[in-house]
This record gives C-alpha cells, structure tokens and sequence, in this order.
C-alpha cells in the first residue's frame, strides 16, 4: 500500500498546471501555498468546504479550506482528494457532487477588509459541465464576485492563499484560490 502512494504522489508531482482560472474578489491577506493536482486521467467532480461556524464575540474566520475529488469522467469511484493549504479552524462540509461532469468555474464570496473582524473568503460556487450550480455550505459574510473563466476540460488543481494563525491578532484563513485546468 505504501508503495502505491509513493507511486500516486510521484505520478501526481509530474503533473503541472498548464492553464490556471481565478477571480478578481480574493482577499489581500496571507501566501499561496502549494498546487495539489488530481492524478492523471481523472479531474473535479465533487468538492466540500473546511468551515468554521460564526463565533458570536469571537474572531470569526469563515472559509478554511476546499477540497476537491478527483474521479475518471463518469464515475463517482474517488481516486484522490486533494487540496492546497488550509486553515485550522471549522470542520468539513458535506460533499457536493456535480449530477453529471466535471467542475469547470467558480465565483467566490468575499468579505472586503472592514475595520473589525476580517474573515475574507466566505464561500464559493462551482459551476459543472453539465451547467448546474453548486453553492458550498460557507459563511454568511461578503458578497459574490464575477464568475472566473471556464475550464472547458475540467478542473483538476488547487491553489490557496491562506493567512497564517494571527495569534491574538484577528485571523482570516483562506483569503483567495486558483484552480488548474486538465
């Protein structure tokens, strides 16, 4: 078993990201992390979000992380999941499976900075090939941005902008993302 995921992971690290999709409302805090690729031969068909829940007097955060599942065209037989740098705060949403197809766009909901409790990304929606809309299961704040260009071949990599813990200074998490075109 070992062996199949050092196989996986070297298979998955000769994979680049020739075309990339983003939007223009991400948030300005925090680095990119690193771009996770689904193995070859297989693409987006389903995501889930890292939330975490608003805190009432708290320092609220919102959207933490995105995950994505990779599956060959037709089939829902997961061969990875994968995502870019995260958060540390909230737990995974349910997942959410395109009817038929691959994720090809996405628009993000963002709050602007605002003097107070920044939480940044909230949430995002994806768009399938076969043009149904898929709206995660984030925060509540900001509003959505502009669709991102369209991935006619299917997404199949992720990238994050994520703020590093703040310690008692207010954090924001996941701020921005790119996705891969296969």
């Amino acid at each position: 078993m070992i062996g199949v995921l050092v196989i996986l992971s070297l298979v998955q690290a000769t994979l680049t990201c020739e075309e990339i999709i983003h939007v223009e409302n991400g948030g300005i805090w925090g680095d990119w992390g690193h771009t996770e690729m689904c193995p070859a031969g297989t693409s987006a068909r389903a995501f889930r979000l890292l939330v975490e829940p608003h805190q009432g007097r708290g320092d609220d955060t919102a959207l933490n992380g995105i995950q994505l599942l990779c599956a060959e065209p037709g089939s829902e037989d997961i061969k990875a999941t994968i995502t870019s740098t995260k958060g540390n705060w909230g737990s995974w949403t349910e997942v959410q499976w395109c009817p038929s197809g691959d994720l090809i766009s996405f628009s993000l909901k963002v709050e602007p900075a605002i003097d107070g409790d920044d939480t940044a990304a909230n949430n995002i929606m994806f768009q399938c090939s076969c043009m149904k809309i898929l709206k995660g299961d984030g925060g509540s704040w900001g509003d959505y941005g502009t669709w991102s260009e369209v991935c006619y071949t299917g997404i199949c990599g992720i990238k994050t902008r994520v703020e590093r813990p703040q310690g008692r200074g207010d954090d924001t998490a996941l701020n921005d993302v790119k996705f891969c075109c296969c």
